[in-house]
């Protein structure tokens, strides 16, 4: 029976065996499972525990003005239910745009699918100054620092039990989850990649977010709007594209200018806007 339903505890274990019929109580189902150390399949509350040999680092994001792109990046697990089982997401995310820059599925917590959507948001996106994690033991472990410490990003981690010191990668967890992953029940890894890759896409380039001023968070990350740039430079620091792309109006102003007063020549007048030879 467990190698069938591997999800069910000692509850479930124990009114299937009572509907087949057999007069069996919770207390020796519970001593069996223990004795055969067997456990329900089922994600644990707690995805960051860290482990006792690790280091820790500080957490360097308190009363820090995150005011640009690549300033901070954060990453956290969350696990996504299946018909059958689960499995466990990965997502970095780039904390001023909220634009998630890379994620992973697994169906184990080791630190390899942590490792693997790391280098894939610094190949894609460049270096963060400061990489924000909980202390659990995927984010802890060497494979996962080394790759930070070798490209010189800082690294800062919450404090112990302070789910809000990750506040931005929680409201994607929480917003995944309402509008996608409760919805399909996927019935297979196949199935959650799909739809998740989907929804992130949408997340990324079309869901207008009122904390960005009803932009994309692709439109805050790349600096592109449909105007060219970006309004709220409030928001936004100055970043080479925009001064290329301010650059680039100037010279043509300029141009025009040149354009009008070469018409403007010695014995000739320059023609105004409605005006007759």
């Amino acid at each position: 029976m467990y190698l069938k339903w591997p999800f069910y505890g000692s509850r479930r274990m124990t009114e299937q065996l009572r509907s087949e019929g057999l007069r069996i109580n919770r207390k020796r189902i519970q001593r069996l499972m223990r004795e055969m150390g067997l456990e329900a399949i089922y994600p644990k509350p707690n995805l960051s525990k860290p482990h006792p040999q690790h280091k820790k680092y500080p957490y360097l994001l308190r009363n820090l003005a995150i005011d640009g792109v690549n300033q901070v990046w954060g990453c956290d697990i969350t696990y996504v239910p299946l018909a059958k089982g689960h499995v466990y997401l990965v997502a970095i995310i780039d904390w001023y745009s909220r634009y998630v820059l890379s994620w992973k599925l697994s169906n184990t917590l080791d630190a390899g699918f942590c490792v693997d959507a790391l280098k894939e948001a610094l190949e894609k996106h460049g270096n963060p100054e400061i990489f924000n994690t909980d202390q659990g033991v995927q984010f802890t472990s060497e494979d996962f620092t080394k790759v930070l410490e070798d490209k010189e990003i800082k690294i800062s981690m919450d404090g112990k039990g302070r789910c809000l010191d990750n506040v931005f990668t929680e409201r994607l967890w929480r917003s995944l989850k309402q509008e996608e992953v409760y919805l399909k029940a996927y019935a297979s890894i196949a199935e959650a990649r799909a739809g998740i890759g989907a929804w992130i896409n949408f997340y990324n380039d079309e869901r207008l977010h009122q904390s960005l001023e009803y932009k994309t968070p692709a439109e805050i990350f790349y600096m592109i709007s449909s105007y060219g740039y970006v309004h709220n430079a409030t928001r936004c620091t100055t970043y080479p594209q925009l001064q290329k792309q301010k650059k680039v109006l100037e010279i043509k102003q300029e141009c025009y200018k040149a354009k009008l007063n070469l018409s403007s020549l010695p014995g000739e007048r320059c023609q105004q806007p409605g005006s007759t030879p």
